[in-house]
């Protein structure tokens, strides 16, 4: 990692933990929040953040199959309407200055869910947008101690660590 963001604010990191814990206080569907935080950190290029859903997402019951096609999510027949209003407004919003959160897509996502719920998407999107920043930003490395349930091999960086630069005179 860059810089260990929490050892230099760790009140204010933890403050915006705990704002993240409360999204289990939501009435959205978990298991959708974190198909969407995954898709997120997808489109964010977030390692760390998008192993850490895929497993919250595999505990919470969530298909491998699913999981695999989530980029393509707009051909998949895996997710349903429902879905894939939700996942076109994270598209909208991560990739916000090329799409504009355009009506058509809010229209869609109108059709499927109360404004509260919109609410409490959005606020999901926006805090998964936040924390992918963070720890790409910061190059934060994924935990790799699940077993993959494919092969039964614990995942393992193969990463090495960057050369110490040499100081010249």
């Amino acid at each position: 990692m860059r810089i260990d963001y929490f050892s230099h604010m760790p009140d204010l990191i933890t403050r915006l933990r705990h704002i993240t814990r409360e999204q289990k206080q939501f009435g959205l569907n978990p298991a959708l929040r974190v198909l969407i935080e995954a898709r997120v950190s997808q489109l964010n290029a977030c390692v760390y953040c998008l192993h850490l859903h895929f497993r919250e997402a595999l505990r919470q019951g969530e298909s491998q199959c699913r999981l695999d096609s989530l980029t393509v999510w707009h051909e998949s027949p895996f997710f349903d309407a429902r879905e894939k209003a939700a996942l076109a407004w994270a598209e909208a919003l991560t990739l916000l200055p090329d799409t504009r959160a355009e009506e058509s897509v809010f229209a869609a996502l109108k059709f499927h869910f109360s404004d509260l719920e919109i609410v409490e998407l959005s606020l999901a999107i926006s805090l998964a947008n936040f924390w992918n920043r963070m720890a790409s930003g910061f190059r934060r490395e994924p935990e790799f101690e699940t077993t993959s349930k494919a092969n039964g091999l614990a995942c393992k960086s193969t990463a090495e660590s960057p050369p110490k630069p040499t100081l010249t005179t």
